[in-house]
């Protein structure tokens, strides 16, 4: 899908859970590995990505990211894990 609207987040070498959003993946990553990507994520590298979904519109996408920001670490690994398990989990809104 070109121009897909995406939410991800990345673990960070500290362990920390950067989420963000952009409409072209790949290079978003790439900019976080230069060290070029969002403040919070410079010299945090490298990264594992441990959450990425598309959506239809940039709207849906931000809203989403909106609400995994809010979200505690327990809630996000929560998030994670029961989607690599295959299960829909609502989490906290």
């Amino acid at each position: 899908m070109d121009n897909a609207h995406v939410v991800y987040m990345l673990e960070c070498r500290d362990g920390s859970i950067y989420t963000g959003y952009t409409n072209d993946f790949e290079r978003r990553l790439k900019q976080h590995e230069a060290g070029k990507g969002a403040k919070y994520t410079r010299g945090r590298g490298p990264f594992k990505v441990i959450h990425k979904k598309t959506f239809e519109t940039k709207v849906e996408a931000m809203r989403e990211e909106y609400r995994i920001k809010r979200l505690s670490r327990h809630d996000k690994l929560t998030l994670i894990n029961a989607e690599q398990e295959g299960f829909h989990h609502e989490c906290p809104k």
